[in-house]
């Protein structure tokens, strides 16, 4: 069993004066959600989440050495401009990681970032910054300690990842990851994402995921507040054993390709993240009236046409739609006629499954 302490390093055979790094990582969308958490980022129950390939974060890390007077310096600039606002997030990130990473106090970093989705999106984009963040900290951690493997090299970058943002270590590698222990999934941890150790069947390989930005501000409630509502919550245990039950069919599933039944369990633990926050105390909503006009006209859809499409939701009031690539034509169209009046400013994004964090050097 992998614990903690295997990602303390502190045998760095190489020094370095300076260099930059840069690397791409994407969003990811639960189908399995997490919702709730322990100490330490650690979840409360396992998840399942697709990796997308166009919604991604952009980072180049710049780094020089400096004295190591124990302090740590760090700039922070977004599309090139300084962006201060960010930057408390980020220190807390870094303070988070320093027991694993000693060496960042070794130099002074520039961070530089962007996404490629419109910012304010409604898109979260703490999953992939932090994903691209924890990339770029290995890519400086490998240059002075070349010996690390790769596996370990990816499997640090998410349990770093998942120390800035829960869902960020599923950022990292594999179109469809798993995010805590379960019973079914070898090598599952709640340190850290691994790749679905299975065979993905073809039915959802290429799979789309169309975003449909129904409200493009910032949510009322944070998902850190969400997730912190979990403890004490009168279904929280109902809730933790529901999301193992799903995990272990949603694995069948996608070994078996079976449609029919991922629209059910994907669809019905969207309604139930949603239902948490519902029945929490304080309570909230976090759905708009469009949001549930288009699950309405997805349904109705559906029934009429036996298109194999369905939504999902993250903690926002976004729909996701999940679609087979060979209906592809069929459903933008829908989306055309029937909810681009739904979205603000008749916005959405066209995305598909992707395969994780990108080397740009």
């Amino acid at each position: 069993m992998i614990s903690e302490k295997d990602f303390i390093q502190t045998n760095y055979t190489i020094s370095t004066e300076n260099g930059s790094f840069e690397w791409s990582a994407p969003s990811n969308i639960a189908l399995v959600k997490y919702w709730g958490k322990k100490n330490n980022q650690i979840p409360a129950n396992p998840s399942v989440s697709f990796t997308l390939n166009h919604c991604k974060t952009i980072t180049k890390l710049a780094f020089t050495k400096k004295p190591n007077d124990g302090n740590f310096s760090f700039d922070l600039l977004f599309e090139g401009q300084p962006k201060e606002d960010f930057k408390p997030k980020i220190q807390k990130f870094f303070e988070r990681i320093f027991d694993y990473c000693p060496y960042l106090k070794d130099f002074h970093l520039t961070i530089d970032t962007q996404n490629t989705f419109p910012h304010s999106s409604g898109i979260a984009s703490s999953a992939s910054g932090m994903a691209a963040l924890a990339m770029n900290v290995m890519s400086l951690e490998k240059v002075l300690n070349p010996a690390i493997s790769e596996d370990y090299f990816n499997r640090k970058a998410s349990f770093l990842a998942r120390l800035g943002s829960g869902s960020a270590c599923r950022s990292i590698k594999g179109n469809v990851v798993v995010w805590g222990n379960h019973a079914e999934i070898s090598g599952s941890s709640d340190l850290f994402g691994v790749e679905f150790p299975s065979t993905l069947h073809e039915n959802f390989r290429n799979y789309q995921d169309t975003i449909l930005l129904v409200d493009k501000g910032e949510k009322q409630v944070s998902s850190t507040v969400g997730h912190d509502l979990m403890f004490g919550h009168p279904f929280a245990e109902q809730r933790f054993s529901q999301a193992h039950h799903n995990l272990s069919s949603i694995k069948h599933v996608l070994e078996s390709g079976d449609v029919e039944h991922f629209i059910k369990i994907v669809e019905s633990e969207a309604l139930t993240l949603h239902a948490m926050m519902m029945t929490s105390m304080p309570y909230f909503i976090l759905m708009k009236p469009n949001t549930l006009e288009i699950i309405n006209r997805i349904w109705k859809f559906r029934n009429e046409t036996q298109t194999p499409v369905c939504f999902t939701l993250d903690a926002g009031a976004n729909v996701h739609i999940l679609y087979p690539e060979n209906t592809k034509e069929k459903v933008l169209q829908f989306i055309k006629n029937e909810l681009v009046g739904y979205c603000q400013n008749g916005q959405y994004i066209c995305d598909e499954i992707g395969n994780g964090a990108v080397n740009r050097n």
